[in-house]
């Protein structure tokens, strides 16, 4: 049996490297674990990004983890955050999904232009399209076949928000480059660190603590006089933590040995 240093547990690769996490990698079968090292996972105080993998088993467990459980259920997940905003109150652009892919109905329900998604796998802004005709929806619902559609919301630019155990830890605006209509700095928007709006940030931490997403870079739209939340990013990008110079490594370790992360769920 190997033999480990007291200290905290980790799956997922997040936290390696800092000497206070033993990180012992995602296995498909938790008898893949050594002796030892099930032996760790069973007497962890808290698991640390246990993946969607095990999140949810230690969960049901009643064992503490971190990020949540609905940090990673709603992951990547579209047409689940729309839901949960929608059940849940936050201003939520106009938004309906589509399972059969009646391009009548959607054209009775929106006005060009309106956006429209891959409901899976579109991060980095691939797979979000604005839709100014009967030609692009066209081609827009024979590569989904599930329609996910959503007023568009004139804009410049929009604010993204990273929150970690529902802290804000950094905010800044993405400059929309000219030409594009998305956001997102992967398409080449600019970072803008100024005059951020302490009502958005309000909103940000209000949705996080209502939706539990203690892990997550919120993005969020000023338009038509009040803010909407556009969606929720578990795999938010760090350029805009490196522009601020920034390591999500040191504010996790800083949070980790102050007691903060053992709390968390604790809003």
């Amino acid at each position: 049996m190997k033999q480990y240093s007291e200290g905290f547990v980790a799956l997922g690769a997040r936290l390696k490297g800092i000497p206070e996490v033993v990180t012992l990698g995602v296995r498909p079968n938790f008898f893949d674990y050594d002796q030892g090292e099930r032996l760790l996972i069973m007497e962890a105080r808290i698991i640390l990004f246990p993946t969607v993998n095990y999140s949810q088993f230690f969960t049901t467990m009643g064992k503490r983890i971190f990020p949540s459980l609905e940090t990673h259920l709603y992951a990547d997940e579209k047409i689940k955050q729309t839901t949960l905003f929608q059940l849940l109150g936050i201003p939520h652009p106009r938004t309906k999904i589509y399972y059969r892919r009646h391009k009548h109905q959607i054209l009775n329900d929106f006005q060009f232009p309106f956006i429209a998604k891959i409901p899976r796998n579109s991060g980095r802004g691939s797979g979000v399209f604005l839709i100014k005709n009967h030609d692009e929806l066209d081609r827009y619902l024979r590569i989904s076949g599930i329609a996910y559609i959503q007023e568009y919301l004139p804009h410049d630019r929009d604010l993204r928000v990273v929150m970690i155990n529902y802290d804000p830890i950094l905010a800044y605006w993405r400059c929309v480059a000219q030409g594009d209509f998305r956001a997102n700095l992967a398409r080449g928007a600019a970072i803008d660190f100024r005059d951020i709006p302490e009502a958005a940030l309000e909103l940000a931490r209000h949705t996080a603590v209502k939706c539990r997403f203690d892990d997550v870079g919120l993005d969020l739209l000023w338009c038509y006089n009040q803010w909407f939340v556009i969606e929720a990013n578990m795999k938010y990008g760090r350029r805009g933590l490196q522009a601020r110079g920034l390591s999500i490594k040191e504010i996790m370790r800083r949070k980790l040995l102050s007691g903060e992360l053992m709390d968390c769920g604790d809003v």
